[in-house]
């Protein structure tokens, strides 16, 4: 029926030529003008709105997400609605590509290594209880390499810690766990950090920091992402939404980046494993339930 608006639209013929080819009865062809009619001038509204949201997010979010935030605004649409208007406007997100990290840590055993505590059981309702950890690497465009160490939150998804550096040292490492140490508060339970067999898991100084603070260590089977997956896909979606298809120039630019990726990651980019909210919202709530 749109296809028939548009013809009368934009030729010479006349209405009633148009409908007796097309076997179409004149009221039902009004009937459908003024719907399509108001229909446009909804999505107009509706395009707006979404390219907003979508700037918000610096055309990191797909269609669902961008529903749950034109829901939060107030406005009840179906998700497939707005897909078919974000595709007519070429709005779609084209961030996310499949890529392999490079940089592994593992150097054979340097240290002592840790059962594997965890056991794939990424689940709780408490936040801090089950903490993973891991290191990426990221390379500039000039050749150089940035190293992003980062401490996240299984409960609440959330980047609790994390440090960046030019080289993958002991003390760049040591740096995110110190933070991630002065973060945890007072609770009633003890909390487990998990992370690869990378040798600065494995040196002494890492292993007597949880000592001393009362952390009990796990580590992954040798060779075997899977065993810290969640932390693994936080990298993927960091560099899908901010790194890949960008330019950056130099390490403090990229440094910059990740400092506002995950303060946006933590703050505004809602989840809706989280109930449609942010990390940190979901970690108030579950800490007023642990209270």
């Amino acid at each position: 029926m749109a296809a028939i608006i548009e013809l009368r639209n934009e030729s010479n013929y006349k209405l009633k030529e148009v409908l007796s080819v097309a076997k179409i009865a004149k009221s039902v062809y009004h009937y459908w003008k003024i719907r399509f009619c108001v229909t446009k001038q909804k999505d107009s509204y509706l395009i707006t709105l979404i390219k907003e949201i979508i700037e918000k997010h610096k055309h990191r979010i797909g269609y669902r997400k961008v529903t749950d935030e034109l829901r939060d605004l107030g406005f009840v649409v179906n998700h497939k609605r707005v897909l078919r208007i974000m595709r007519e406007n070429n709005l779609l997100c084209t961030k996310f590509k499949h890529r392999n990290r490079t940089y592994k840590s593992y150097k054979g055993n340097v240290g002592k290594t840790a059962k594997n505590k965890l056991n794939r059981r990424f689940v709780t309702d408490r936040p801090y209880q089950k903490l993973l950890t891991d290191v990426t690497q990221f390379t500039i465009n000039n050749g150089h390499k940035l190293y992003l160490s980062t401490i996240f939150d299984v409960c609440t998804k959330e980047i609790i810690s994390y440090s960046i550096s030019k080289r993958p040292t002991l003390e760049f490492v040591m740096e995110s766990l110190s933070k991630a140490i002065h973060v945890i508060p007072n609770l009633p339970y003890r909390t487990t950090i998990h992370s690869d067999q990378g040798w600065q898991y494995q040196h002494r100084t890492w292993v007597q920091a949880l000592k001393k603070n009362r952390i009990i260590q796990s580590m992954s089977r040798k060779g075997n992402c899977l065993d810290n997956s969640p932390m693994e896909n936080f990298f993927g979606i960091l560099k899908q939404e901010m790194f890949y298809g960008e330019s950056f120039s130099s390490y403090d630019e990229l440094e910059r980046e990740i400092n506002d990726y995950i303060e946006y990651y933590n703050l505004v980019r809602k989840k809706r494993k989280l109930k449609s909210k942010t990390p940190v919202e979901y970690r108030n709530l579950a800490l007023m339930t642990v209270a």
